[in-house]
C-alpha cells in the first residue's frame, strides 16, 4: 500500500507521490484486492463513489458492515443465514427434509435454487478434499453432515435423512470428495446418488472433453 508523505498525499514506492489524496488511494487499493477487479476498474468504482450522493456511498459502507456483522453460516446446513437463525431453506416446512443435496460452496446452492427444480435440503461442505493443499475431512463440514445422518434431531425439522445427493463439482478433487463421502454415508445405510452429468443441451460432440463424453455414455437414458 502506498505510504504517506509530509504533504498529505499518498506515496507509491517506486513512482513518487500519488496525484490522489490518501483516502482515494486507500479505497482504490481496497477495490483492487477484490477478485476480478483490476486497477483501472478499482479507479472507476472509486470515482463513481466520489461523484455519488453521500447517502449512496454511506449505504454501501453500511451494507458491507452489516454483511460482516450479521451474516453467519446456518447451524444446520452451513448455508448463509442471518446471525442466530437457520437459513431460509432449512426453515421452510414445505421442503423435503429427508433429502439432502451436498455442495461445495454457498454459491453452488444458490445456482441450484435458481433452477426451481429441487425441493429438498442442502449441506454446504465449505470446500472439497485436497490433500496437496492440506485440506482434509477435518477442514470441511463433513462431521456435521454425518451428524445429521446419525441423529435426526440435528437435521431441519428433526427429520431422518433418507437420501444424500452429491452435487460436487466434476473435478479431480470433487470426485475424490464424492468417493470419500459415498463410503462414509453408505456405511450408515443411507441412499447415495449424484447429479447427472453429460452433454449440455445445444452442445456438440466434437467440443466435449473425454470426461464429459464418458459420463454421457455411462448415464445414457432409454428413449421413451
Amino acid at each position: 500500500m502506498p505510504a504517506g508523505n509530509p504533504n498529505g498525499r499518498a506515496t507509491d514506492p517506486g513512482t513518487g507521490p500519488s496525484a490522489y489524496p490518501s483516502a482515494v488511494v486507500r479505497l482504490i487499493d481496497a477495490f483492487a484486492r477484490l477478485p476480478g477487479i483490476g486497477r483501472r476498474s478499482a479507479e472507476r468504482l472509486t470515482f463513481h463513489l466520489l461523484k455519488s450522493e453521500p447517502e449512496a456511498a454511506l449505504s454501501l459502507s453500511r451494507a458491507v458492515a452489516d454483511l460482516k456483522n450479521t451474516v453467519r453460516h446456518c447451524p444446520v446446513c452451513y448455508n448463509l443465514a442471518d446471525q442466530g437463525d437457520v437459513c431460509g431453506v432449512c426453515a421452510d416446512p414445505k421442503r423435503e427434509r429427508g433429502r439432502v443435496l451436498v455442495v461445495e460452496q454457498p454459491k453452488d446452492l444458490i445456482a441450484l435454487e435458481q433452477t426451481g427444480m429441487y425441493r429438498g435440503l442442502y449441506h454446504v461442505l465449505m470446500g472439497r478434499l485436497d490433500p496437496l493443499d492440506g485440506v482434509g475431512p477435518g477442514e470441511l463440514t463433513i462431521d456435521r453432515l454425518l451428524a445429521r445422518l446419525d441423529d435426526p434431531a440435528t437435521n431441519a425439522g428433526a427429520t431422518e435423512v433418507e437420501e444424500i445427493i452429491l452435487g460436487l463439482n466434476p473435478t479431480l478433487e470433487g470426485d475424490g470428495t464424492a468417493l470419500y463421502l459415498n463410503e462414509q454415508i453408505k456405511s450408515r445405510g443411507v441412499r447415495v446418488t449424484r447429479l447427472a452429468r453429460g452433454l449440455p443441451t445445444g452442445g456438440q460432440l466434437e467440443f466435449a472433453n473425454k470426461a464429459v463424453l464418458a459420463d454421457a455414455i455411462q448415464g445414457r437414458q432409454s428413449m421413451e
